[in-house]
């Protein structure tokens, strides 16, 4: 174990010549400086313990002794050894933020115990505030203080450092990761890995062997063991993201290892014993599933411990100027640019918006908004795709009413046609013909947006003119 630092300050260094008193301080590795501006270097140099000052340097007061060492640590405790000690100095001293005051009747035992209790006190300081950090980290992901997201962080709060299996519910793009993460981090696992397992993208083999590992030539392919996310996530949290998706082949197998926190890699007999905090999530009715057969119902309760509801954006719709601020920051800082702003006006359309995508959606119109704007500093409603004051989507979501005179009426296949030449006459305008981005904000793919493009192109010139821009 590596020996504490003192910072000896022997600004009397007659006082400590003695072999016995220097027998003291021997636990220590000690830096020795013989006034305040050498121990004030000292101090930015390197981290140190406590420190003992014996004596007051030439012109110095001992308090402003201490207020120095302060400035440049304020978590060093320090010791005042003097002979000469007084009891009102002592009182004065401590008042100033001295550690402890030692004088004449004082051992060198009694110092040592005392300078160890020191480094003792900065170390619980230390890891005091390295906790408080900590605690606070989970909650700087977490953008908002609607009265909605309060109730979600209280619930962080309260469960987060707990060992209890969560299942998460919400709308897609509520940001149910993020809440995982956030559980994660504020929990004593914080120190070990959060592994992140998407249900749904694998096939039931791959899965079960993605969860609990496999051995050598458990099946085609298997060319040598592999560890699983089980096992990944041991000591900390496993994150399984649409639960809802999961084969029943391997529900029955977590709900095995959920009771007996223990895995079997495909291709063994061997239990191996995992400590993994559960976090599930799904953004359908689980017990829904359960009622159409579709989801065990003895696993949905095991899941279903503490459930936690993520809430929608349309629920908190204050968040949205500070989650538009934050990933302004995130995408400007991303790309390299020069951070941009919004004016009142557009974060006003932007709150009126409704957006079904929920924060996801929000973050992708921001980094269309970023890209749209260009070389300009502020983001106008119309780099969101924003067209009115409502904070609609720039693009017509209904058809306008047939003419109610019958010689305006054309046949449906012709109707369907015109409506969406409108359409991509519109997105093309909003970009200035950028068929990328105007792809993006109808939704669709690039390819896609080409091929429309082309279809209409023997007509495009004469009815729509293409807006100026190239349809080929």
């Amino acid at each position: 174990m590596l020996k504490p630092k003192l910072l000896w300050v022997l600004a009397d260094a007659s006082l400590l010549l003695e072999s016995e008193w220097r027998e003291a301080v021997s636990g220590f590795s000690v830096i020795s400086v013989p006034g305040l501006a050498e121990a004030r270097r000292a101090l930015t140099r390197e981290p140190m313990d406590c420190a003992l000052l014996t004596g007051a340097p030439p012109g110095a007061d001992p308090v402003e002794s201490l207020e120095s060492l302060r400035q440049a640590d304020p978590l060093l405790p320090a010791v005042v050894w003097h002979p000469e000690m007084r009891a009102a100095e002592a009182v004065r001293l401590i008042r100033a933020g001295a550690y402890h005051c030692m004088g004449f009747g004082d051992t060198p035992e009694m110092l040592q115990d005392t300078l160890l209790a020191a480094a003792e006190e900065k170390r619980r300081l230390l890891a005091d505030r390295q906790r408080a950090a900590s605690a606070d980290a989970w909650r700087s992901s977490l953008i908002g203080d609607s009265p909605a997201m309060e109730r979600l962080l209280e619930t962080i709060r309260l469960i987060g450092p707990r060992r209890c299996t969560v299942l998460l519910t919400g709308e897609t793009g509520t940001g149910k990761e993020l809440v995982a993460r956030a559980l994660h981090q504020a929990s004593p696992r914080a120190r070990y890995p959060l592994v992140a397992v998407n249900c749904s993208a694998l096939p039931e083999p791959l899965l079960e062997a993605e969860l609990f590992g496999h051995v050598k030539g458990a099946f085609t392919g298997a060319i040598q063991s592999r560890m699983g996310r089980f096992e990944q996530a041991n000591g900390g949290t496993l994150f399984l993201d649409e639960i809802a998706d999961m084969p029943v082949e391997v529900q029955v197998k977590l709900l095995r290892v959920l009771q007996d926190r223990q895995i079997q890699r495909l291709g063994s007999c061997e239990s191996i014993a995992v400590d993994a905090r559960v976090i599930a999530a799904s953004n359908v009715d689980l017990a829904k599933r359960v009622r159409q057969g579709r989801f065990r119902e003895d696993l949905y309760y095991r899941l279903n411990v503490v459930p936690v509801l993520v809430p929608p954006l349309r629920q908190r719709p204050g968040d949205i100027p500070q989650l538009v601020e934050h990933f302004v920051k995130k995408v400007c800082r991303l790309e390299g640019v020069p951070e941009k702003s919004l004016g009142p006006r557009t974060l006003d359309r932007l709150g009126a918006g409704q957006w079904p995508g929920n924060v996801r959606q929000l973050e992708n119109a921001v980094e269309m908004a970023v890209a749209m704007s260009g070389e300009r500093s502020i983001l106008n409603a119309a780099d969101f795709g924003l067209a009115d004051s409502s904070g609609a989507p720039a693009i017509p979501t209904e058809p306008a009413e047939p003419p109610a005179d019958d010689s305006m009426w054309v046949d449906f296949q012709t109707a369907v046609s015109q409506f969406e030449r409108g359409i991509l006459e519109r997105a093309l305008t909003r970009t200035s013909g950028n068929k990328t981005a105007a792809a993006q904000l109808l939704g669709m793919k690039r390819t896609t947006l080409i091929m429309k493009l082309r279809s209409y192109r023997s007509s495009a010139a004469a009815v729509l003119g293409c807006g100026g821009v190239d349809c080929s």
